[in-house]
C-alpha cells in the first residue's frame, strides 16, 4: 500500500512523531538509570501510547501492533509489577528501533512492515511475566459525579488528567456524530458516572482497557456497568453515550465553547491562546538565504562602486542599505538555526549500547545542548560525532577493573560540550580514560611504512597524535566490530574540513584525551579574505587564516625536501599557491618579498605565498559547475564586490593533495 507523502494528516503524524522517538530514545536511557522515576514511565508510556493513537488513526496496523505491546509492557511497570532490568531495556530499546525503521518507510510514501515476530513475541512475554497483580476489591456503588457545563479540568487532578490522544479524541467524536445517541442537553447539569479513585486523583492517561471499554459501550450497548451508576439511578439508555463523551470532552478540551458547551453562568472565559509558531518547508528557507546572498553580492558591488565618490547622500544610502542586509541577513540565519541537543539526543543511546558490548561502565555527559547551529551543521556533524564518542569509549575508557587498579573510579566519563564562540561553534569531546602514548603512536607509524625512524623521532606529542588521522593507521592489535580497521579518523577530518572546520586533539597518558572541533556557524555566507594569485583572485575561508605576513621569500630552507622559512624561531612549511592553481603553466620568477597568509590545519601552520592580498568580504557560497565539481581543493566559488567570479579555496583538501609533490622555486 503506498501513502501519498503530501498527505497533511500524515506530514502532522510524522513530524510528532519525530519528535517523540528522538524524545524516547534519550528517556529509555535515564529510565535504566533511574528505574523507579514515576514520571519518566509516564512520560515513556504516553510516547507510545500517542504514537499508538496517530498511527491507528491512519489504520498503521504493524505500528500499532508493536506500539500496543510496548505499552502493556510499561502498564506493569507503571504498576509496580514488573521491574526495570537491562534485559527488559535491550528489548524495549529494540522496539523503538523498530518503530524508527517503520517511520523510515513512512517518509519515503510506503507501508511499514511488521514487526519482527520474535520481538513480538518477547514483547508478551514481558508484558504476562511477573507477579500477578492484586485481586480487585468487590465493587462498592460510587456517588454519581456531577459534571459541570464548563470545568477548568478534571476535580482534584492535575492538568493532564484523563488525557487521551489527539486522534482518539476525533475518532470519539466521529463515532458520537454517527450515532443515534441525542447530543447532551447543555442547559442542565449531566450526571456521569464516577470515575474510580485513581483516576480523580491525578494520573495522567486513562488505560487502553478504559478506553476500548468506553467505545465498546458507544457503539454496543449503551447501558453502563452496573458499578458505575448506583441502582436507585433512573437513566434513559441512551444518555451514559452522551455523559461519557461530556467527560471526555471536558477532560480533553478544558474550553467549554471549543467543545461545544456553553458558557456557565458567572464564568470567566478563558483567554485564546495565540499560535506564536509555524512549521515551514527547510527548502523555502533555503530560498530565501540564497535570495539573501544575492542581496549580500548586491550590497558589496554597491560598496565597490562608491569607492572614489564623494556624494554623501549616495553614501548614507549605500550605509543604510549594508546596515538592513547585514540585519536581514542575520535574522534569516536564526531562522535556519536549531539547538544541537538535535543531536545530542541519540548519544546516551550509542554510549549505552557501546558499554553493554564492551562490558564497560560510562557515563555520558552532555554541555550547551542548547546552543544553535545551522540546520544543515546539525546533519552533517552527525556522522563525525558519532565516531568521535565510539572512539572515545573504545579506546579512551579502561575497562572498570584496569580503572580500579590506577585508582580511578569504575565507571568512566565522557564529556559532549558546545558552545559558541563568535561566528564558531566550539565542540569538544573528554574522555578521562588511558590517554594517548606518542611513543606507540610512533612506533606504530614506523612499523606501517608512514615514515622512518628518524623521522618519528623528531615528532612532537601534537604531531604524534594527528597521526591517527592518517587512512589506515590504527593502534588496535585486533579487529572488532567496533574499530581496528583504520577508517573512520580520517573520514571524520576530511568530513570537517568539508565543513570549513578543523579538528585539534589533546591527550594525556594516563589522564585522558580531548578532541576539539571548530566549524563555521553557517555554510551559506561565510567572511573570506580575497587575494590575487597569477592575475586571478581567490576566496581563503577566514576561518582557516591564522595571521598574515610580509617578509623576505629569499630567507628560507629545505628540511626532508619541504621549503620551510623560520616564523619566530620555529620552522614552518612554506608553499607558493601559483604552483598549484596554475598547474604549471605560467610559472614566474619568485619576487624577493611576498605576502605570505598563514593557514591554521588542526595544529598545523602552513605559509601559502600570494601575489597580492585584497581584504575581507562577505563571501556568498555558490556550487561549482560539472566541469570543476569535485576538483581537490575547491571548496566553491563566489562573486566578488567588483562582480568577478571567485574560486573558494578548501585550504586543508588543498594542502593535503598537493603539498606532497614538493614544489620548488623556478628560476
Amino acid at each position: 500500500m503506498a501513502f501519498d507523502p503530501n498527505d497533511e494528516i500524515l506530514q502532522d503524524l510524522l513530524v510528532s512523531s519525530r519528535e517523540i522517538l528522538e524524545a524516547l530514545d534519550k528517556q529509555l536511557v535515564e529510565l535504566e538509570q533511574r528505574p523507579d522515576d514515576k514520571e519518566l514511565l509516564n512520560a515513556v508510556f504516553r510516547g507510545f501510547h500517542t504514537i499508538k493513537g496517530g498511527a491507528s488513526f491512519l489504520a498503521l496496523t504493524p505500528l500499532v501492533a508493536i506500539c500496543h505491546r510496548g505499552e502493556d509492557v510499561f502498564n506493569l511497570l507503571r504498576r509496580g509489577e514488573r521491574v526495570v532490568t537491562q534485559q527488559l531495556m535491550d528489548v524495549v530499546l529494540r522496539v523503538l528501533d523498530s518503530v524508527n525503521e517503520m517511520f523510515a518507510h513512512l517518509n519515503n510514501g510506503v507501508e511499514p512492515p511488521p514487526a519482527d515476530p520474535e520481538l513480538l513475541a518477547q514483547l508478551e512475554a514481558l508484558a504476562k511475566e511477573g507477579p500477578a497483580p492484586a485481586p480487585a476489591p468487590a465493587p462498592t456503588p460510587a456517588p454519581a459525579l456531577v459534571v459541570a457545563p464548563a470545568p477548568a479540568s478534571p476535580a482534584g487532578g492535575d492538568s493532564t488528567a484523563g488525557d487521551i490522544t489527539d486522534a482518539e479524541f476525533e475518532s470519539l467524536l466521529d463515532a458520537l456524530a454517527s450515532g443515534d445517541a441525542p447530543p447532551a442537553k447543555p442547559a442542565a447539569p449531566v450526571v456521569a458516572a464516577a470515575a474510580p479513585a485513581d483516576k480523580m486523583g491525578g494520573t495522567d492517561e486513562i488505560s487502553d482497557a478504559e478506553f476500548e471499554a468506553l467505545l465498546d459501550q458507544m457503539h454496543g450497548s449503551h447501558q453502563p456497568p452496573p458499578a458505575a451508576v448506583p441502582a436507585a439511578a433512573e437513566t434513559p439508555k441512551k444518555k451514559p453515550e452522551a455523559t461519557i463523551a461530556s467527560t471526555l470532552v471536558e477532560n480533553r478540551n478544558p474550553n467549554p465553547r471549543a467543545a461545544g458547551a456553553p458558557e456557565a453562568a458567572g464564568a470567566t472565559t478563558p483567554t485564546a491562546t495565540v499560535e506564536t509558531s509555524v512549521r515551514v518547508d527547510t527548502q523555502r528557507l533555503d530560498e530565501i538565504m540564497n535570495m539573501v546572498g544575492e542581496l549580500v553580492l548586491v550590497r558589496n558591488r554597491l560598496t565597490n562602486l562608491q569607492t572614489g565618490m564623494t556624494d554623501e547622500r549616495l553614501a548614507k544610502a549605500i550605509g543604510d542599505l549594508h546596515m538592513v542586509t547585514t540585519d536581514l541577513q542575520v535574522a534569516v540565519m536564526k531562522t535556519r538555526m536549531q539547538p544541537i541537543k538535535k543531536v545530542y539526543g541519540k548519544f546516551p543511546r550509542v554510549v549505552r549500547d557501546i558499554a553493554r558490548s564492551l562490558n564497560k561502565e560510562i557515563n555520558l555527559e552532555l554541555q550547551g545542548e542548547d546552543t544553535e547551529v545551522d540546520k544543515n551543521l546539525v546533519e552533517m556533524l552527525n556522522d563525525p560525532l558519532v565516531h568521535l564518542v565510539r572512539n572515545s569509549c573504545d579506546h579512551g575508557i579502561e575497562m572498570p577493573e584496569a580503572r580500579v587498579a590506577s585508582g580511578k573510579p569504575r565507571a568512566g566519563t565522557v564529556l559532549l560540550a558546545a558552545e559558541q564562540a563568535g561566528d564558531h561553534i566550539l565542540l569538544t569531546i573528554t574522555d578521562d580514560g588511558a590517554g594517548m602514548d606518542p611513543d606507540v603512536l610512533r612506533r606504530k607509524a614506523v612499523e606501517k611504512g608512514m615514515m622512518d625512524a628518524e623521522q618519528a623521532a623528531r615528532m612532537t606529542p601534537q604531531e604524534c597524535y594527528n597521526l591517527i588521522f592518517l587512512p589506515g593507521f590504527s593502534t588496535k592489535a585486533q579487529i572488532s566490530d567496533m574499530s581496528g580497521r583504520g577508517v573512520g579518523m580520517d573520514v571524520v577530518r576530511t568530513k570537517i574540513s568539508s565543513l570549513n572546520g578543523s579538528v585539534e586533539i589533546d591527550s594525556e597518558l594516563g589522564k585522558g584525551s580531548r578532541i576539539l572541533i571548530r566549524v563555521p556557524l553557517t555554510l551559506a555566507i561565510m567572511p573570506a579574505l580575497m587575494v590575487i594569485v597569477d592575475g586571478q583572485i581567490f576566496a581563503l575561508p577566514l576561518a582557516s587564516v591564522a595571521e598574515i605576513l610580509d617578509m623576505d621569500l629569499s630567507a628560507t630552507n629545505v628540511v626532508d625536501g619541504q621549503l620551510v622559512v623560520l616564523v619566530r624561531d620555529k620552522a614552518m612549511p612554506l608553499f607558493y599557491l601559483q604552483h598549484w592553481l596554475t598547474r604549471g603553466q605560467s610559472l614566474r620568477p619568485i619576487p624577493q618579498n611576498g605576502h605570505v597568509v598563514v593557514a591554521q590545519i588542526g595544529s598545523q601552520r602552513v605559509g601559502l605565498v600570494v601575489d597580492q592580498l585584497i581584504g575581507q568580504e562577505e563571501a556568498v557560497i555558490k556550487p561549482l559547475g560539472s566541469r570543476l565539481h569535485g576538483t581537490p581543493g575547491l571548496a566553491g566559488a563566489t562573486i566578488t564586490g567588483d562582480g568577478r567570479i571567485a574560486l573558494i579555496l578548501d585550504l586543508p583538501t588543498l594542502i593535503r593533495h598537493y603539498a606532497r609533490r614538493n614544489f620548488r622555486e623556478v628560476a
